[in-house]
Parts: structure tokens; sequence; C-alpha cells
């Protein structure tokens, strides 16, 4: 298991905080997904080989934002 932090653009309320979090527990391979939109990061606990970073970020983007870096 790896824990990895991404910043997400376009996040500004709980329905966003849901979303994103929804989207990634769907994901193969995660196990935990924690938004902080005080700090627009999302926290995720994964499986590196089942949910790569591109995976993970194309989930985001898929529910509407945009993870930066």
């Amino acid at each position: 298991m790896e824990d990895i932090i991404l910043k997400v653009e376009g996040m500004s309320c709980s329905h966003c905080k849901a979303a994103v979090e929804k989207a990634l527990k769907a994901t193969p391979g995660v196990y935990e997904a924690v938004v902080d939109l005080s700090k627009k990061t999302v926290s995720i606990s994964h499986d590196p080989v089942l949910a790569d970073h591109g995976l993970l970020a194309k989930a985001i983007n898929d529910a509407g934002y945009d993870v930066v870096g």
C-alpha cells in the first residue's frame, strides 16, 4: 500500500468533496480517499500496482475536477 497526496482544482464545497472521494473509492486498488477542501488536496491510500497516478488522475478528471502537477 502507498499513500499519495494530489492537488485538485475546482473543489469548493461538500458536494465536490463527496464526488471526488466517491470517484476514487470506486477505483480498483484505492483503499481510502480523503479530501481536504481548505488545502484543495486529496490523500489517497492505494495499491500502486492496481491504481497508478494516471488512473487516480483519470478518476478525478472524470468526476469533473483537475489534478494539478
